[in-house]
């Protein structure tokens, strides 16, 4: 139950954020543009708040915070006294109106640089992105790169994190041939691969395209001993303590194998098990009953505990920071960088290459607004300003309901020299309607499979 509140605030927080940031940029321009603005309103239905500044404009905060809107004056929709209609929205020159429409994206765009600059501004820390090994037969082991070379460059992208080489990767899903640059262990040496991608069937809803390539990346070690008790868990209703190193489970020894132990209690939801443990150098037998989650595979067992794990050396860890002016430039290029894979993302739905499975709903973004938010500040920004660039590209789609569809119509205008005419706007409308609720159907079917 805390989880769902705690993922309800951070989403509502994440959301309204966001919001106010495109309304705003529709709202400063349009004001810029000296058209007079009724409302700006973040959420929709009832007010919960409400202020009127001296311009006349209504300043609200409504109850459901799923987006917002600014209202502007506009004779076609409203009757317009004769001398107001300077203000009106439209009548003004069609470079205006496709300003203010724009302005919305291009604010959310904005915001992601800013949320980037701060990042990269405090510093974000990483894992070195070094190869372990590779696994026998997959698509990366026909390269034979040595073990324990670092990823320089994935596809001509510099990378410098393992979120940098996923995205690096999932961006060149459908193609034959993947470069690869890495820095050969114990050495300076840079070194290029040729990666022959043309049998990778990798979809991003399965898992991670850095593992399904073939690459185990260099991890601490995990021990099969206890490091953390979760509250209200079913190991928390034990006997079983933190610091306990687990030896067996139903007399089937573990080893010393974290992930052979969690795969043997798999196999008993809903069920006591004898858990042999050493404490303080002395073994004993402790009772415990396992609970159980629901899976694509089924009823799994789960005890609700976490492993100890060894902080990886000093030498595999850094820490991507720049100065007050450097990390602007930054923030643009990752901007610039998400921007463009978010475009590619959209092409290869189209084309196939990538599932609509893919698509995500307010139930993913909630869960990832609370899960970055549980992180730290450092993983909410990056979450706000991938959310950011998301929901300005989604805007900009040619489709009638959203900003793109206007400007669509705008930029016709512009080239014509005259507007569209009004029955064809009601079609279209009607279609965009149409095919973004079907959009926003199957991201929440989505959301709701993999819940």
């Amino acid at each position: 139950m805390f989880d769902f509140f705690w993922n309800l605030i951070s989403f509502v927080i994440a959301l309204g954020i966001l919001v106010t940031v495109h309304e705003y940029g529709h709202y400063w321009v349009a004001r810029k543009c000296g058209v007079h603005v009724h409302r700006f309103s973040v959420g929709f239905g009832k007010a919960l708040w409400r202020k009127t500044d001296k311009h006349g404009t209504e300043f609200v905060v409504a109850a459901i915070p799923l987006g917002g809107y600014v209202k502007m004056l506009d004779e076609r929709v409203e009757e317009v006294a004769e001398q107001d209609l300077d203000k009106a929205f439209n009548r003004k020159p069609v470079v205006q109106r496709i300003a203010i429409i724009a302005a919305g994206p291009l604010a959310n765009f904005i915001f992601a640089i800013f949320a980037f600059y701060l990042m990269y501004l405090i510093g974000v820390p990483s894992v070195k992105p070094i190869i372990a090994e590779l696994k026998p037969q997959s698509v990366i082991a026909q390269a034979n790169i040595p073990n324990n070379s670092e990823l320089v460059s994935v596809a001509g992208q510099k990378v410098q994190s393992w979120q940098d080489v996923n995205i690096a990767l999932v961006s060149q899903i459908g193609e034959s041939n993947i470069s690869v640059e890495v820095k050969l262990p114990e050495s300076s040496r840079v070194k290029s691969f040729q990666l022959d991608t043309r049998q990778w069937q990798f979809q991003p809803e399965q898992g991670n395209a850095i593992t399904d390539i073939g690459i185990v990346p260099l991890t601490p070690k995990v021990h099969a001993e206890i490091g953390q008790i979760g509250k209200n868990s079913p190991a928390s209703q034990s006997d079983l303590m933190v610091g306990d190193k687990l030896l067996a489970v139903n007399n089937e020894r573990v080893n010393g194998d974290w992930v052979r132990f969690s795969q043997i209690v798999k196999q008993y939801p809903n069920q006591q098990v004898e858990l042999l443990v050493e404490r303080q150098g002395l073994e004993q037998v402790i009772a415990v009953a396992v609970g159980a989650r629901e899976s694509k595979e089924g009823s799994q067992g789960y005890l609700g505990i976490a492993p100890k794990v060894d902080q990886l050396p000093s030498q595999y860890q850094t820490e991507i920071r720049y100065g007050v002016i450097e990390s602007v430039g930054v923030g643009v290029e990752k901007t610039w960088d998400l921007i463009v894979f978010s475009f590619q993302m959209i092409g290869k739905l189209i084309t196939g290459d990538v599932s609509l499975k893919n698509l995500s709903g307010p139930i993913s973004i909630a869960q990832g607004a609370g899960a970055s938010a549980g992180f730290g500040i450092i993983a909410f920004l990056s979450f706000l300003a991938l959310i950011s660039i998301n929901l300005g590209i989604i805007n900009l789609l040619p489709l009638p309901v959203l900003d793109g569809g206007h400007l669509l119509y705008y930029v016709i205008e512009l080239f014509t020299g005259k507007p569209v005419p009004e029955h064809i706007q009601e079609t279209g409308f009607k279609f965009g309607a149409l095919a973004l609720l079907t959009l926003m159907s199957i991201a929440l079917f989505n959301d709701i499979s993999r819940l």
